[in-house]
């Protein structure tokens, strides 16, 4: 059978993500913030990353040591963290999937749920629906006749029950 009509749950299809990755949910979430932080003030600290994440800095302590093994990041205990040019790479690349998602999100419409849905999607997402959605959204940008088209019928359909 195709493996396209191979039906799994959603945790099944994680499973399998998670074979061909070297980075969890987690550490990508850490990366990205960590290039984030870096871009804003050159350098970040675990503390702060600790705080703009609202987890603890022993749990920040322990990515960051992973971080560090693989190569990503740069730390010496209670030092600055600095990315290493990988580091900086799939941090850029973790940004940039934020940002189209984000993007996407904010075209249809969607804005008290925006950041976790983001999220949400920003783990699971693959890399050819990533390169569509950045397709669509530059379309989009580039069209404005066809984006405030687009707006016009969303707020028609807005409050009318035909879908959800």
């Amino acid at each position: 059978m195709n493996n396209e009509r191979e039906f799994r749950t959603v945790r099944g299809y994680q499973i399998l993500d998670a074979e061909s990755k070297a980075l969890t949910a987690s550490m990508e979430d850490y990366l990205e913030m960590i290039y984030r932080t870096c871009g804003e003030e050159g350098y970040a600290r675990v503390n702060r990353l600790a705080e703009r994440l609202n987890v603890r800095p022993s749990s920040t302590t322990k990515v960051i040591k992973k971080l560090k093994d693989l190569g990503l990041v740069n730390y010496q205990k209670y030092g600055v963290i600095k990315l290493t040019e990988k580091g900086k790479a799939l941090g850029s690349f973790l940004l940039k999937r934020h940002e189209v998602i984000e993007e996407f999100l904010k075209i249809l419409g969607v804005e008290e749920t925006r950041l976790k849905d983001t999220e949400m999607i920003e783990h699971d997402v693959s890399l050819s629906t990533l390169r569509g959605l950045y397709t669509l959204n530059r379309f989009l940008r580039e069209t404005p006749d066809v984006m405030k088209q687009y707006e016009a019928f969303r707020i028609k359909l807005k409050g009318s029950d035909d879908f959800l």
